[in-house]
């Protein structure tokens, strides 16, 4: 972990760097695979599972019965959390509702929009290292508020062909219509393609590896679209004297632990905090399960004292981080300067991990300084707007003219007399 005092604005966009992930270099690799499932369906999935999960699938849908059987393995207390954290994802979600306006722009010409659900969407979940049920909220709730027809969920199974029973429990409670047992490149292609089990989606959400992202991006160019840019996960904390440095630690190795290519950064004017916060990583560091995996992390994470907040604003802003927790005293203050960032937490008592989980806002986020023109995952997400536009013989009469010169203009005749045969009309 670096600590860099003072250093100059000339020195900052070497600060600003983020773990490399150049995924252009596995392209030729994820596009035989991809090019595979797209001829032959499901064969090719099934082929692509034994080498890359060690799997031998007989079928690729999760059952019923195993969707039965998941609800007796998980705990109560794991139940009910993931419940709650359903409603108040719902509840969050359900106010970005959209109510289109018919606007009259010129008498007789009516302008308005309506949201209309994308039919199919497609939702990717890891298992990796970790089961990221709480994803499936995240995805799957949002998608069912805004009247998705069919959501369909893939996830890489276990050696004995499981999918983890909370990821089930979740998928169930979120409203998820079909489950396959596929992960990586091959789900992503199945998603995007079709196979004779998958169904072909119009937009496909969720994390992944390397792997995964370059799938993504390849199919974005033709055949899908996608959530947004990819990259490493990371955290900005801003602090100033009255943190807590148990607190500045605690969210500093939260993201930490995602994976080894995640970056945490903690930017602050007051000098004196930083000891005490280095001291408190190392204690909480220890006795982590996941110490290995945040170690890594942490060797490409940051320390920066500014001279100023104003520097700690502009640096931010630069930075663009995926997740900044402000734990100073006038953190509405500072909240309500920042521009780029993809979820703010405020104050001491507002973990990352909330959001993360159950406090209601979505934890799929842009990464990589994509927040400078990405939102998060959100309702609109899961919708397009479709516009109308509704002219009388009153509103051509008043509007025609205008448009008859600019058509003129760009010399597109048959878009001015599309105009003109009507107003002789009348």
């Amino acid at each position: 972990m670096e600590i860099i005092k003072y250093p100059s604005k000339r020195d900052w966009p070497a600060l600003l760097t983020r773990p490399a992930l150049d995924v252009t270099a596995l392209f030729d690799t994820v596009r035989t695979v991809l090019d595979e499932v797209k001829e032959q369906g499901d064969a090719a999935v099934k082929r692509y599972e034994e080498k890359f999960d060690k799997v031998v699938l007989a079928d690729l849908q999760v059952s019923e019965v195993e969707m039965r059987d998941a609800d007796k393995l998980i705990s109560e207390e794991l139940k009910q959390a993931i419940c709650q954290a359903k409603d108040n994802i719902e509840k969050f979600h359900a106010s970005q509702s959209f109510t289109g306006q018919k606007i009259e722009t010129t008498s007789g010409v009516t302008c308005w929009q309506k949201a209309v659900a994308i039919e199919k969407v497609g939702l990717y979940i890891p298992g990796g290292t970790a089961p990221l049920f709480s994803t499936v909220l995240m995805l799957a709730v949002p998608a069912r508020i805004a009247g998705c027809r069919e959501i369909v969920l893939c996830t890489p199974p276990d050696k004995e062909g499981k999918v983890h029973p909370a990821i089930l429990f979740a998928a169930k409670v979120a409203g998820v219509n079909k489950i396959f047992k596929i992960g990586g490149i091959q789900a992503i292609a199945s998603m995007a393609y079709g196979t004779q089990s998958v169904p072909k989606v119009y937009k496909i959400f969720g994390p992944g590896n390397q792997y995964v992202t370059a799938a993504k991006q390849l199919v974005s160019l033709k055949e899908v679209a996608i959530d947004m840019p990819a990259g490493p996960s990371e955290v900005e904390v801003i602090a100033d004297e009255t943190a807590n440095p148990d607190f500045i630690a605690a969210d500093f190795l939260s993201q930490a632990e995602h994976g080894a290519d995640s970056q945490a950064m903690l930017v602050t004017a007051s000098e004196g905090i930083v000891e005490d916060v280095v001291r408190a990583i190392q204690e909480q560091l220890d006795l982590l399960l996941r110490k290995e995996i945040t170690e890594k992390a942490l060797s490409h994470s940051r320390i920066i004292v500014l001279n100023n907040e104003q520097e700690v604003i502009d640096f931010t802003n630069q930075y663009a981080p995926e997740h900044l927790i402000i734990q100073t005293k006038n953190y509405r203050d500072i909240a309500g300067k920042i521009e780029n960032a993809g979820s703010v937490f405020m104050g001491a008592y507002t973990p990352e991990s909330a959001g993360d989980y159950a406090s209601g806002t979505n934890h799929t986020l842009p990464t990589n300084g994509y927040a400078k023109a990405y939102s998060g995952v959100n309702l609109d997400s899961f919708i397009k707007k479709i516009t109308f536009q509704e002219i009388t013989s009153e509103g051509i009469r008043n509007l025609g003219g205008t448009i008859q010169i600019m058509a003129a203009n760009e010399h597109l005749d048959a878009h001015r007399n599309a105009v003109t045969i009507r107003l002789k009309s009348l």
